[in-house]
């Protein structure tokens, strides 16, 4: 039979390796050909047809699947990127329109957990898009500092890269040291403040109508200029005084201390030492046991302790809190506030305590939120009544919100560009700020800025 060119020629091209129809060339000269040579011919060409379509088929889906991916990743879907990470890993790296990788979709969204999720499983972070543009880039340019910082370094993504430069640590300075945790979440735990009141370990400090029990070596108790110290009291000393009706109870938190992992406690021995301070109106001298003549009640002030004026300023920490992502803070409402009003979650500085440790107490008590870095701002005095307000922003480790009711009525966080209608006052915006009086207006304005790169 002859099968030279005449009317239709073609090649099977797009077979996939090692397959039988591989560069098969027929050719055909219709009405010429006998009824089993058109069969085979017609065979061969329904064979080629449905091979074609399959391929066509298999790349749409691998498209519709990228899209997917990218569309995910853009929108910080973090549990359905690395499900689909762990199906195909070549996923990492492909782009879909002008290039765009899943990692530039999350570092241009301030999508951390996602970037952090395709740097570990090892995507490609050098990539450009058609722009020339880097994954760093775009989130450098996009204004997510922790993320370009990320992706710059290597590191582990710390929340200090969220703020500024120059903020990230915080110094140890003279007197800033804190020797106690103040677990604020136990002061109305009863059940857990009695059980420590008459543990072994516990440790009191008692005052007689505020003035402090101090203790000094015997030959330095005639000198004019003593050692004095705070005498620390344990429970058996003062079992009988702390059950006396006029007997001030105040909890003043526990001991630090490091503890390895591994270390089992039951729920009764949770390893706390509690310390609390006693204050009573009648000489407790007779109720304190064993008696110890060295002791005594100092008048006056004590060399070494700080005084406080209560003629003087208030201080108050004032917060605004960003999420770990970059891009949302944490903003809260008092039942005084007017409707829609949310505001920086604030407090008072306790005696002794530092700013960062009040910014991070208070947050952690009115909104449930750990925080991690605490970066000063600046400051405001506030005529009322008459405290100054200290501003910082500050870096939250976890995003369950759980209100304290008895503190604040409402906290939610915010994206950025909800807060962007909100100070622009626009039909949009989903709730409003506090004036431009407060300083807390102006933290949330100067969040904004740093997170455009103004």
């Amino acid at each position: 039979m002859d099968y030279s060119l005449d009317l239709y020629t073609y090649r099977v091209s797009c077979m996939p390796d090692g397959d039988p129809w591989l560069s098969t060339s027929l050719t055909a000269r219709w009405g010429s050909l006998n009824d089993v040579h058109t069969q085979v011919y017609m065979a061969k060409s329904m064979a080629f047809t449905a091979r074609w379509n399959m391929t066509s088929a298999q790349m749409s889906a691998n498209n519709e699947m990228v899209e997917q991916f990218l569309d995910f990743a853009s929108r910080g879907d973090i549990v359905r990127v690395s499900t689909m990470i762990s199906h195909s890993t070549r996923l990492l790296n492909e782009s879909g329109k002008q290039g765009w990788t899943a990692l530039m979709l999350a570092a241009r969204n301030g999508h951390l957990d996602v970037v952090k999720e395709l740097l570990s499983k090892g995507c490609d972070k050098d990539l450009m898009n058609k722009s020339g543009q880097t994954a760093h880039d775009i989130a450098k340019f996009w204004g997510h500092r922790h993320i370009a910082s990320l992706l710059a370094s290597g590191g582990d993504g710390s929340p200090h890269g969220i703020l500024q430069r120059g903020g990230e640590l915080e110094h140890e300075n003279y007197f800033n040291r804190e020797y106690l945790d103040r677990m604020g979440d136990k002061r109305a735990d009863s059940a857990w403040l009695a059980a420590k009141q008459v543990a072994s370990q516990t440790v009191f400090l008692l005052f007689h109508n505020l003035d402090p029990l101090v203790t000094s070596e015997p030959e330095e108790k005639d000198n004019s200029h003593p050692k004095l110290k705070l005498c620390r009291l344990r429970s058996d000393s003062v079992d009988e005084l702390i059950r006396k009706s006029d007997t001030v109870v105040v909890f003043l938190g526990v001991e630090k201390q490091e503890r390895s992992p591994h270390t089992v406690l039951s729920e009764e021995e949770d390893g706390l030492v509690a310390w609390f301070a006693l204050n009573t109106q009648h000489d407790p001298t007779e109720s304190l046991k064993p008696p110890d003549s060295n002791r005594f009640f100092l008048k006056g002030n004590m060399a070494g302790l700080l005084s406080l004026n209560e003629d003087e300023a208030d201080p108050v920490v004032i917060m605004l809190v960003i999420h770990p992502d970059g891009n949302q803070c944490l903003l809260g409402r008092k039942k005084i506030f007017p409707p829609g009003m949310f505001s920086c979650l604030a407090g008072f500085i306790e005696a002794g305590e530092t700013i960062e440790n009040a910014v991070r107490r208070e947050v952690l008590e009115e909104s449930g939120v750990t925080v991690g870095p605490v970066q000063y701002v600046s400051c405001q005095p506030w005529p009322m009544p008459s405290s100054l307000m200290i501003g910082c922003l500050s870096v939250a480790v976890s995003t369950d919100i759980k209100v304290d009711e008895n503190e604040i009525e409402e906290a939610r966080w915010f994206t950025r560009q909800q807060v962007i209608d909100a100070i622009a006052k626009s039909k949009q915006a989903v709730f409003t700020m506090a004036p431009k009086q407060a300083i807390a207006h102006h933290l949330v304005k100067h969040w904004i800025r740093i997170n455009s790169n103004l």
